[in-house]
């Protein structure tokens, strides 16, 4: 897994909801539990394009938040 630089994280934002961006293994998935888009991290790239996305179901978008609240998960 290819951590994103935190600085650049904190500028990120989902293209549809616009809202913050987490990482969690290879894909940085946005905060709205509206949208739950995902997005794929390619060779340490995020790939911010809308059709590379993926909606990530209600079971797994929950795990992603938890995970990523979790203390130090997006000390990277």
């Amino acid at each position: 897994m290819a951590a994103i630089d935190a600085e650049l994280l904190k500028i990120m934002e989902c293209p549809v909801a616009h809202v913050p961006l987490v990482q969690v293994g290879d894909w940085l998935y946005s905060t709205d539990p509206q949208t739950r888009r995902k997005y794929p991290i390619r060779d340490g790239i995020p790939i911010m394009l809308i059709d590379e996305s993926q909606v990530a179901d209600q079971s797994e978008f929950d795990k992603a938040m938890a995970e990523a609240n979790q203390p130090g998960s997006n000390d990277k």
